[in-house]
């Protein structure tokens, strides 16, 4: 294969990768196809190739580089790729070659030493691992987000998740994976059958080991080949879209994999990476930290997230371990971190890095949203960029999933001296805007499936799920929940499998996934459920200090008028005539909409289904009017205006 000599990279293009200003660095490094290589191969009035594929890459430390790949023997003396300057790019033409070739750079450090090849970190498509050469794709067209997506995915709406590790939701007949395209024909139908707005897909970008279920990614742009290229990605979206699902992606900034192949030493230095192992090795994963103090990388991660939402066309991003990245200590001992130049623990360079992440995402991909993993107290996550925040759109509550799992867990007759678990989440429930986690972080790693925490026989066990869900989708914020606990699937996920779904044939499971159903339908359907999700003005206590019974009450409010009522009784206990105390403007006549303990649910049908609940004038919990239920066992009730 011929090279052409001329230069191809613009003058300008060049200035702003240098400066880490480039709004689209994927559209000038990587392989990029000139004409049709595959039909044409003619030349100009140079005699150079006027089809073949441009490379072009970052390696400001490396004395020589070369494109290797089928198409010259892998032998990097045939393709040598010119320096551009200063600038650190590395750019070459080769004439004839095409879509769907394998390709991987060739590097010499600066003392001369060759190094492992290397595949290309803007690459947009790769080989199936275990192969891990870069393959030469067409540049996708861009894929804009619906309109109708903005009010979707806004603050004020119903948002209800559903978390997908696409690998083993469900295989092929032989055990594989299925492609983009086969899991448009299922997955967007499902989802929206259940009722939840959004599906949330564990990291879909390229992964060498698949026991890191995508969170080691070494392919920033490129869809992983476990289920086909970008195109067939963006079929999928589409897909959602027309089911009305909007698709979040796990976008993983926070670290990655050492392999020989990929960013780590890139040029024979730490180019992608921190040089310090106490700022560039993450001690969880025995993995490379980014270091987001370089302009360069900068680009590349937010190049990244512009390329999955510009092109992709999704809904927008869940950012991974954001906490890992906004402290210099995280998990790790004295000593064995380097502190900020102020001398504190926060990752100056990664705060940054948020920030204009998030600014530059609100302005160029409006409608599209960013959400935070972030465990700990780190101030203002979901706040403003403009009101010294981070500019995320939403934020993980991990406090409020510990604390009220640890409270499911114990034992109903234990439960009255652990009630500040489920409700000290309202302490700080308006502090950020918060999605409620159950993700697939709480079904691994020996934690058990949501159904095995519970406890009681089998009866209540399926109860305490029940009641659990309802008590979720009644509280504040945003709902996620990983795939397979819908059902109440009950032992710990593993991603080599399919989920078990012959469990549906079981009615106890199936009615476990109804009352999923009818829970995200009425938290669609009922404003006061969604539309202050995260605003004070939206939820009411009732009863928050019967420990003895262990039951909570309180009202959601859409502040416009209307008002829902939420109910829990955490034990195996029957409560006839409890009365609920209500405020004036709650006063009226209220119908059961949702009992968690309906026989279609797989409960006893204990209830208040029947003739309408007057409020009457009989004093309790501080109030002068009072509501009479019948509270089910281990049950979650939703009251509705009659």
């Amino acid at each position: 294969m011929s090279t052409s000599a001329g230069a191809s990279i613009d003058e300008g293009d060049l200035q702003l990768l240098l400066q880490g200003a480039h709004p689209a660095p994927y559209e000038v490094l990587g392989a990029h196809v000139v004409g049709t290589p595959s039909v044409s191969t003619g030349r100009g009035s140079d005699g150079t190739p006027t089809a073949g594929t441009r490379f072009a890459v970052w390696a400001p430390n490396a004395r020589s580089v070369s494109v290797v790949g089928d198409f010259n023997h892998w032998d990097g003396r045939v393709n040598p790729m010119r320096p551009r300057g200063h600038t650190g790019v590395w750019e070459t033409f080769v004439g004839g070659v095409g879509p769907g070739t394998l390709y991987k750079f060739e590097l010499h450090d600066a003392k001369g030493h060759l190094l492992p090849l290397k595949a290309d970190p803007m690459a947009r498509q790769a080989q199936l691992r275990p192969d891990n050469a870069s393959v030469v794709a067409q540049a996708p067209r861009r894929n804009p987000l619906p309109p109708e997506r903005a009010a979707a995915n806004a603050r004020q709406a119903p948002v209800s998740i559903y978390e997908v590790h696409l690998g083993s939701w469900r295989k092929r007949a032989d055990g594989g994976f299925l492609s983009w395209d086969q899991l448009a024909e299922q997955l967007p139908d499902y989802v929206a059958s259940m009722g939840f707005t959004h599906v949330e897909l564990m990291p879909v970008t390229e992964h060498p080991f698949d026991g890191s279920w995508g969170y080691q990614s070494l392919g920033a742009y490129a869809p992983t080949a476990r289920f086909g290229p970008m195109e067939g990605f963006q079929r999928f979206i589409r897909a959602c879209h027309a089911r009305g699902i909007g698709v979040l992606l796990d976008w993983v900034p926070a670290h990655f994999p050492t392999d020989a192949f990929g960013l780590a030493r890139f040029d024979g230095t730490a180019l992608y990476e921190y040089l310090d192992p106490r700022e560039g090795v993450h001690q969880d994963w025995n993995t490379y930290i980014y270091n987001f103090g370089r302009w360069e990388v900068r680009n590349f991660l937010i190049g990244s997230a512009r390329y999955w939402m510009e092109c992709g066309g999704v809904d927008g991003l869940r950012v991974d371990a954001v906490a890992s990245m906004l402290y210099r200590d995280y998990s790790r001992n004295a000593g064995q971190w380097l502190p900020n130049v102020h001398g504190g623990r926060e990752n100056l360079e990664a705060i940054d890095l948020f920030r204009a992440l998030n600014s530059i995402l609100g302005v160029e991909c409006p409608g599209a949203i960013t959400v935070a993993e972030e465990s700990t107290a780190f101030p203002g996550v979901s706040a403003p960029v403009s009101a010294g925040g981070l500019g995320f759109h939403y934020k993980w509550n991990m406090g409020w999933m510990n604390d009220t799992l640890r409270y499911m867990q114990e034992d109903p007759v234990h439960r009255r001296w652990h009630h500040d678990k489920m409700r000290f989440g309202l302490v700080y429930a308006f502090s950020e805007n918060f999605v409620l986690p159950l993700s697939h972080d709480e079904v691994v790693h020996g934690k058990g499936s949501i159904l095995g925490r519970m406890p009681g026989d089998d009866w209540q066990r399926l109860a305490n799920v029940r009641a659990y869900y309802g008590f979720m989708w009644g509280h504040p914020g945003k709902k996620l929940m990983f795939m397979g606990q819908e059902w109440a699937q009950p032992w710990e996920w593993q991603e080599a499998y399919e989920l078990p779904w012959v469990l549906l044939g079981d009615v106890r499971h199936a009615g476990v996934q109804q009352w999923v159903r009818d829970l995200n339908a009425l938290y669609c359907s009922e404003a006061a459920l969604h539309h202050l999700d995260c605003m004070p003005e939206g939820f009411e206590w009732l009863v928050v200090d019967d420990a003895q019974n262990s039951v909570f009450a309180w009202a959601r409010h859409d502040g416009r008028g209307q008002s829902v009522l939420v109910v829990c009784n955490f034990t195996p206990v029957v409560r006839s005539d409890y009365r609920i105390g209500l405020p004036p403007h709650l006063d009226g006549v209220w119908n059961e909409a949702l009992n968690s303990d309906a026989l279609a649910y797989g409960g006893s049908g204990v209830g208040n289904i029947g003739a309408p609940l007057q409020a009457e004038p009989v004093a309790a919990h501080g109030q002068a009017i009072s509501l009479a239920l019948t509270l089910p066992p281990l049950a979650a009730l939703f009251l509705v205006r009659a």
